[in-house]
């Protein structure tokens, strides 16, 4: 194979590589990874077509790291390796980029950010740099360094509707929903198929009560869900389940939590945390979702009790644990959090998610008393632990059902807790 050259991306930003096959995979990549689309492994061609490109091999390692697995990190090694031992001959914007991915891989989320953050403020033209970075912002709870950089990129990919997506999300979650809402509906009218920027209006009408509106746009926009990865292919059927709940039609969600939410693809993680809200929201409704439910999730979950890959889905793991009444299964990933809490400099780990852990399987098993004081003690810190501000609504309609409920027993907190 000739040297290795710059090849021009689809950002018309080079990639170290003689191989135009190469840079196709990592457009490919980038293109199914901006649209949340099912075709994201289609890098591992790069990879195969020059096993030399440090980028390929770097995506290929992020391709196995989006499954916020154990078994994800461990399939992500040898690439991410390889990427650290070609960089020295790669560019300086893909030097960052692998370096951004291997401390993905190492467990720094932090610093991974950093990195990616350099090479947007460099680079904005780089939308799928951007991509990555908003996902780590969204793991941290980043929302205004989200809303920043979003709005940084955007300045320099004005036409593209995809950078309008990442911004409005962005806009959202900084708390600018009329400017959030407005992004979101350019970024439509630009490239019409954006689940994505779907998903950030849901947010913006969500939150502000606008249900009928919420229900028309998210209905009008479903037949584009269709080639989505599950991931946002049932998150955005998870919204749009939220907004028939809101109208007053459990039933309805309840049918699009059977169809459309769970059973897509049961051993993704994300799949798994949309089942465990959506249920437990039911639940907070009145609605019996029946125990089979919650006994086929829980069984989804119980291979993941020792990945900690992420506090916040822990905390979702915990519930349909204790939902389902797997004493052994909950016993298990709160003793694999004690280790994983003693082992990392991750502050979050050791002082807000085994409170956090308890306190929601506390409400799971009906202990109301412990579920107030535990999330009582940790809610100012939860937003670090991840995950959006309508997920988050969750956790504070736990600790509102379970003080009514100690409430409506006449036991005032301060003795039962």
């Amino acid at each position: 194979m000739p040297a290795p050259a710059a090849r021009p991306d689809c950002f018309g930003l080079p990639v170290t590589t003689a191989s135009p096959e190469a840079v196709e995979a990592v457009d490919r990549f980038a293109a199914e990874v901006l649209g949340h689309g099912k075709e994201a492994a289609a890098v591992l061609a790069g990879v195969e077509a020059d096993p030399g490109c440090a980028l390929a091999q770097a995506y290929a390692g992020a391709l196995y790291l989006f499954l916020q697995t154990a078994e994800g990190r461990t399939r992500a090694a040898p690439f991410v390796a390889a990427a650290g031992t070609l960089a020295p001959k790669a560019t300086e914007r893909e030097r960052l980029v692998v370096s951004a991915v291997d401390a993905w891989w190492r467990g720094e989320p932090a610093l991974a950010l950093a990195f990616h953050a350099e090479v947007a403020r460099r680079w904005p033209r780089d939308l799928l740099n951007a991509k990555l970075a908003q996902i780590h912002q969204l793991n941290r709870g980043d929302r205004a360094g989200m809303c920043d950089l979003a709005l940084h990129v955007l300045a320099a990919n004005r036409g593209d509707g995809r950078a309008w997506g990442l911004a409005a999300f962005g806009l959202d979650q900084a708390g600018r929903a009329r400017a959030a809402e407005a992004h979101g509906r350019r970024a439509v009218e630009l490239r019409p198929d954006d689940g994505w920027a779907h998903h950030a209006v849901a947010h913006v009408l969500a939150q502000a009560g606008r249900v009928e509106e919420g229900l028309d746009w998210m209905h009008a926009h479903a037949g584009h869900w269709d080639r989505c990865s599950s991931f946002l292919y049932t998150h955005n059927w998870w919204h749009t389940a939220l907004f028939h709940l809101d109208r007053g039609e459990p039933l309805r969600a309840l049918s699009l939590f059977d169809v459309r939410v769970w059973g897509v693809r049961k051993t993704y993680v994300q799949d798994q945390i949309n089942a465990v809200a959506l249920l437990s929201r039911l639940e907070l409704r009145g609605v019996g979702v029946g125990t089979e439910r919650w006994a086929d999730v829980a069984r989804h979950v119980r291979p993941r009790v020792r990945d900690q890959a992420n506090g916040f889905i822990d905390l979702h793991f915990a519930y349909a644990l204790a939902r389902a009444g797997d004493a052994d299964g909950l016993a298990e990933l709160l003793e694999s959090q004690a280790r994983h809490a003693a082992a990392t400099r991750d502050p979050c780990w050791r002082e807000v998610v085994p409170a956090a852990t308890r306190g929601l399987a506390a409400h799971a098993a009906g202990d109301h008393a412990a579920a107030v004081r535990l999330l009582d003690r940790v809610a100012p810190r939860l937003r670090d632990l991840g995950g959006s501000t309508v997920q988050h609504q969750w956790f504070d309609r736990l600790r509102a059902d379970s003080l009514a409920r100690l409430r409506s027993t006449a036991a005032p907190v301060s003795e039962v807790a």
